[in-house]
């Protein structure tokens, strides 16, 4: 048998990144919790009086800390609470009659939300820095979460496409409020506690393959 017919076994480390164990689990739980929190107060008015909630802001960071899998799972098992009635969306909403209504693109689209800010947070298994982090949040926190609740949301109330593209509009400046802060938190975690990512050896393998000289 030559060398190269043997097995590669991949190392421990890079083996426990792919499975998810009781503490990813956990982390889902608190990130779902911190997005229902984030609800309880209900709409807020910002600039002029347009209502905008909160929990966008606890989608975003989920994404970002959580990585695109976990971060959408996270998304799902809050959605799946609030399916059976749990009241966890903002105001207090529960039940299935919420994916009835005009928000349920947005409650969809919260996990395509997440997928994509983790894919570009994490975008080769780096470190997340600022720059990245904030183009996550508006690709994934702000157009993609509207790329599919808008056209559930003309579908629902029998609005033109168009004119309902224009009418979402007016929560941008909120949102775009959520993503800067999400970005601040998120910057400031990977400085002050980068334990909250559980992704150091990812970063520290991405940033060796990196330092390697091609020939």
């Amino acid at each position: 048998m030559t060398p190269s017919s043997l097995p590669v076994r991949e190392p421990a480390s890079r083996v426990r990144d792919h499975r998810v164990d009781a503490t990813d689990l956990a982390r889902v739980a608190v990130l779902a919790a911190v997005i229902a929190v984030l609800g309880l107060p209900g709409g807020i008015s910002v600039l002029g009086g347009v209502p905008i909630t909160a929990q966008t802001l606890g989608v975003m960071l989920a994404g970002a800390i959580l990585g695109p899998w976990l971060g959408a799972l996270c998304i799902v098992v809050l959605l799946l609470l609030v399916a059976v009635g749990l009241p966890l969306l903002s105001g207090g909403a529960g039940g299935l009659g919420v994916f009835a209504g005009p928000s349920a693109g947005y409650l969809v689209g919260w996990i395509l939300g997440a997928i994509v800010i983790g894919l570009v947070v994490h975008a080769g298994g780096r470190r997340p820095v600022a720059w990245r982090t904030a183009l996550g949040m508006l690709l994934g926190g702000i157009l993609a979460i509207y790329a599919v609740g808008i056209p559930v949301q003309s579908a629902v109330t029998r609005l033109p496409l168009g004119e309902t593209v224009v009418t979402s509009l007016v929560f941008l400046p909120g949102d775009a409020i959520k993503a800067a802060l999400a970005t601040g938190i998120v910057m400031t975690l990977v400085r002050g506690y980068p334990r909250a990512f559980r992704r150091r050896s990812r970063w520290t393998r991405a940033r060796d393959a990196r330092a390697v000289p091609t020939t």
